[in-house]
């Protein structure tokens, strides 16, 4: 009886280090930041333009199942940053959600227009967050806000190639302050005219 008992402990103790301890795993595809290099170690993708479907995303997500070709956008390094022309585009979101909110869609309609009817231009849609969460947590949480206004213009017929995505977590705030106040403002996708250089 007392080996039976001491069995058992020692079969469930197992259980729950194994189950703890876990496995050593790789990160799959995690998301690039700014000047660290890519999930593959391979600075060449950094910028550039591969073909579509050409390897795994480098948005740090699975392949699309909208149909919506991976976040590789094009080379515009050397392009003009507008942000004055869409500011009032700005859209919003809830606390801890990526969901564009129905009162914000008219905002990226906005978008599409000027996108249609100016396409020499791109667009470069930056994904924001309030303070709250850690700064990985953010820095996700603003990726999947940038990926939703894309996957929402694309939906209204903008070309996802003129379209590049970034995270800036928390640390592009738009109010500075530390309350309910500020952090509405902050969590937020900012649009970005990128013009061509000049010849």
């Amino acid at each position: 009886m007392k080996l039976t008992k001491i069995t058992n402990l020692l079969v469930l103790g197992s259980a729950l280090t194994i189950t703890a301890v876990g496995c050593k795993t790789h990160p799959q595809n995690p998301t690039p930041l700014p000047g660290v290099r890519n999930h593959i170690g391979d600075q060449s993708l950094i910028g550039q333009a591969p073909p579509i479907n050409n390897g795994p995303p480098v948005d740090g997500g699975t392949a699309s199942t909208t149909g919506i070709p991976p976040v590789y956008g094009g080379d515009y390094a050397n392009w003009g940053h507008d942000a004055q022309t869409l500011a009032r585009a700005t859209v919003y979101f809830d606390f801890d959600k990526s969901a564009i909110k129905a009162s914000e869609g008219s905002k990226l309609d906005d978008v599409a227009n000027y996108l249609k009817g100016n396409p020499a231009v791109a667009l470069q849609i930056e994904g924001n967050c309030d303070e709250r969460g850690t700064e990985e947590y953010n820095r996700s949480l603003g990726e999947r806000r940038a990926l939703a206004a894309r996957e929402h213009l694309v939906s209204l017929g903008v070309d996802p190639q003129h379209i590049v995505t970034i995270t800036k977590g928390e640390d592009n705030p738009a109010d500075p302050g530390h309350s309910e106040e500020a952090w509405k403002k902050n969590r937020r996708d900012e649009f970005i005219v990128l013009t061509p250089p000049k010849m």
